[in-house]
C-alpha cells in the first residue's frame, strides 16, 4: 500500500499535488484550532511576554507584593503558632482574578493587593517577574506556574483568556464541574501536586467545587536550594527550644561555628538579623531574631521601611549559628481574612467580574492557600499553591440545606394550639 501511495504521488501533476498539500495543511491547522482537550492539563511554565516591562514597573509590583505580605502576616499572626505562606502565590492568583474585575470590585482588590493600576505597567512587570523566577541554568530549583480551569460549556471573553495566557502563562483547561465535579477537583489537585513535586497535596478539599463552579484560577510555586555554607549533620544535637516563657521543648539544633563561618549579620538592642544565602547567592533566608521573648514587639515593628533598614545594616562577619531543623505545613481559607482586609465585594453577589465573561454573574466563593517548608542541614525546600474559585450566582430560588450534624434543640407541639408537648436537646445522639 505504501508503494502504491508513493506511485500515485509521483503520477500526480504538479498543480494537483500543490492543491492536495494545501488542503492537507489546512485540515491539520483547522483541526489544531478546534481541538481543545478537556482532560489534558497545562504543561509547566513557558516564557511569557514581558515586552514593555520597565525597572520601575517591576519594582512597583514587587513593592505591592511585599506590602501585601506584611499586611497579611499582621492579619493572621494570632491564628496559630506557626505561620508560613507565599505572598507571591496569593498575589499572583488574585492578580489574574483582578484582570477580570471591574468597578468597585477592582478598586477593593487594588487597595488590598496594591497592584499598579496601569495595565501597561502591571502586566508586563508581572510577566517579567514570572520569567525571572522560571529562568533556566541555575543551581537551585525555583519554578512557578499558573493555570485556568474553566467550565467547558461556559463562555469567557477571548480577550481575558488571551491576556492571562500572554502575561501570566495561565492556559485554559476545560473541565466539567457540573457533571464531573470530583474528577475536576482531582485534575486540578494533580496539577498542583505535579508543579510542587508532591509537597502540596489535596489543595482543594472535597465539597469546595460544585455544579455552580465556573472557573478556578491556580498558582503554584516550588523552591529547593542548598545553603552556600551547609551545616554538618553530625553537629546537630538535641537542645532546648523555648516556645514561650513557661514552656521549653527539645529540638534538633543545627550549628555552624568558627571564625571561617561568615554571614551578613547585624543587630540592634531588640533584634539580631542574619542573612543565610543559598547556592549562587541569588536567594537567601533573612532571619529576624528578637531578644528574649520580644516577638510581639518585633511583629509590631514589621514594615517595609524597617526591613530595608535592617537589610542595610548587615555586614559580613564571623557568626556562630544555631538553628533548629523544622518541617511543617500550613493551610489557609482566605475568604474571611481578605474581606477583613478590605475586599468584601468580590465575595458577594455584588461582585463585578464582567471582564471575564461579560456578565456580573460571577463571584469568588473560595480562596485557598497551602504551603510547605523544610529547613535542614543541606538547605531549604518550600512549596505553595493558591486556588481562587469563581462561582456562578444561582438563578432561581436557592435550595436550603439542613444538616443536623451538631447539637440541637427540638420540641413536639400541638399544631392547632401551638402547645408544646415535649421539649428536648440533642448533644450526643450515640448516648
Amino acid at each position: 500500500m505504501g508503494s502504491d501511495l508513493v506511485k500515485q504521488t509521483h503520477q500526480m501533476k504538479p498543480k494537483n499535488l500543490i492543491i492536495s498539500l494545501i488542503v492537507l495543511i489546512a485540515v491539520i491547522v483547522i483541526g489544531a484550532f478546534l481541538y481543545k482537550p478537556a482532560s489534558e492539563t497545562p504543561s509547566s511554565s513557558l516564557p511569557v511576554n514581558e515586552t514593555g516591562a520597565t525597572a520601575e514597573g517591576v519594582d512597583s509590583v514587587i513593592e505591592a507584593n511585599n506590602q501585601f505580605a506584611l499586611e497579611f502576616y499582621q492579619q493572621i499572626k494570632d491564628e496559630g503558632e506557626n505561620i508560613f505562606f507565599s505572598p507571591y502565590s496569593i498575589s499572583t492568583a488574585l492578580a489574574m482574578t483582578y484582570e477580570g474585575a471591574r468597578s468597585r470590585t477592582a478598586q477593593e482588590m487594588q487597595s488590598v493587593f496594591h497592584f499598579p493600576e496601569e495595565a501597561n505597567v502591571r502586566q508586563p512587570a508581572m510577566a517579567k517577574i514570572y520569567n525571572q523566577i522560571n529562568k533556566v541554568d541555575k543551581k537551585y530549583e525555583l519554578n512557578t506556574a499558573n493555570a485556568l480551569w474553566a467550565q467547558q460549556d461556559y463562555s469567557f471573553l477571548e480577550e481575558y483568556i488571551n491576556l492571562i495566557g500572554q502575561y501570566y502563562g495561565g492556559r485554559v483547561t476545560n473541565l466539567d464541574f457540573i457533571e464531573e465535579t470530583e474528577k475536576s477537583r482531582k485534575t486540578i489537585n494533580d496539577w498542583v501536586a505535579e508543579q510542587t513535586k508532591d509537597k502540596i497535596l489535596d489543595l482543594i478539599p472535597a465539597g469546595v467545587l460544585n455544579a455552580l463552579t465556573r472557573l478556578v484560577l491556580t498558582n503554584a510555586i516550588y523552591f529547593k536550594g542548598q545553603w552556600l555554607t551547609q551545616f554538618d549533620e553530625k553537629d546537630t544535637l538535641e537542645e532546648d527550644f523555648r516556645i514561650s516563657p513557661e514552656k521549653t521543648i527539645k529540638m534538633p539544633m543545627m550549628r555552624l561555628t568558627g571564625e571561617e563561618t561568615k554571614f551578613n549579620y547585624g543587630q540592634t538592642e531588640e533584634l539580631q538579623i542574619l542573612e543565610m544565602p543559598y547556592d549562587e547567592e541569588e536567594l537567601s533566608m533573612l532571619i529576624l531574631l528578637p531578644e528574649e521573648d520580644g516577638l510581639s514587639a518585633l511583629e509590631e515593628s514589621l514594615n517595609l521601611e524597617n526591613i530595608d533598614q535592617w537589610r542595610n545594616m548587615l555586614n559580613q562577619q564571623p557568626v556562630n549559628v544555631f538553628m533548629p531543623k523544622f518541617t511543617f505545613e500550613t493551610k489557609y481559607f482566605l475568604c474571611q481574612t481578605l474581606q477583613e482586609m478590605g475586599l468584601p465585594t468580590a465575595f458577594s453577589k455584588q461582585a463585578d467580574f464582567s471582564g471575564m465573561d461579560g456578565t456580573k454573574n460571577l463571584f469568588i466563593s473560595k480562596v485557598i492557600h497551602q504551603a510547605f517548608v523544610e529547613v535542614n542541614e543541606e538547605g531549604t525546600e518550600a512549596a505553595a499553591a493558591t486556588a481562587v474559585v469563581m462561582e456562578l450566582e444561582s438563578i432561581g430560588p436557592s435550595i436550603a440545606v439542613f444538616r443536623a450534624d451538631h447539637p440541637f434543640i427540638f420540641l413536639i407541639q400541638d399544631n392547632q394550639s401551638g402547645n408544646i408537648l415535649f421539649l428536648g436537646r440533642v448533644v450526643n445522639p450515640s448516648q
